[in-house]
Parts: structure tokens; C-alpha cells; sequence
């Protein structure tokens, strides 16, 4: 079978919010809109989010940012709109990697930094 593409789906309560935070936070481009759907590009994987979910629910997605300043990507998460869960934490035995985060639509999320 020979795939022609692979896209994730997630659901928004609001799919203007949504990809306004998509946007503004990871830099998103958009492929193509129509009333109940939205395709964005994020670092050239697709993304589909569609509308149809329920506010207030927080769903979790497996999707996961990698970035070269987890700090600084959490201020900006937090700018758009979004919420860290799980702040980023240096420990003994390496710097802070990962934190854990929820877009606008409740939907969860990874934001990584490269292991050293």
C-alpha cells in the first residue's frame, strides 16, 4: 500500500482559537481552511484539527514539539494562550527535556528539547 500522507487529527472546541495558537506558538502555516476543518504544517508534518470538541476536556494527543529553548518555548505557550502542566525541571542527573503542556483546546501536548 503506498501512503500518499500522513496527518494527525486533533479536535477544537474553536477551530479560529486553535489555529491562532498554532500559529503564533509554533510558527504554523496553514495548508487549507473550510468551516469545520483546518490542515496546518508545523516543521513539515500535518496537523488537521477539526472542529467537534468539547471544551473543557482535556484530551491527550501524543504529539510532541521539539525545540532548541524548552524555556522560552513555555513562555511562549503560555503567550498563546496555552498552559504548561508539567513545568520543565533540571535534575542531577541531566538539564530539563521535556515539559508537558495543553493548547487552547485542551488538547495535550509535549514540548521536548533535545537529550545532550
Amino acid at each position: 500500500m503506498h501512503v500518499e500522507k500522513l496527518k494527525y487529527i486533533i479536535w477544537a472546541q474553536d477551530t479560529n482559537r486553535a489555529l491562532k495558537f498554532y500559529r503564533d506558538v509554533f510558527d504554523a502555516e496553514v495548508v487549507r481552511q473550510s468551516d469545520v476543518m483546518v490542515e496546518i504544517k508545523v516543521a513539515g508534518s500535518a496537523i488537521g484539527i477539526h472542529g467537534g470538541g468539547e471544551g473543557g476536556k482535556r484530551t491527550w494527543t501524543g504529539l510532541s514539539f521539539q525545540v532548541a529553548d524548552l524555556f522560552a518555548a513555555c513562555v511562549a505557550l503560555r503567550a498563546g494562550g496555552g498552559t504548561v502542566l508539567r513545568e520543565p525541571e533540571d535534575t542531577p542527573e541531566e538539564p530539563a527535556h521535556l515539559a508537558m503542556c495543553a493548547d487552547t483546546e485542551g488538547n495535550e501536548i509535549m514540548i521536548t528539547k533535545r537529550r545532550e
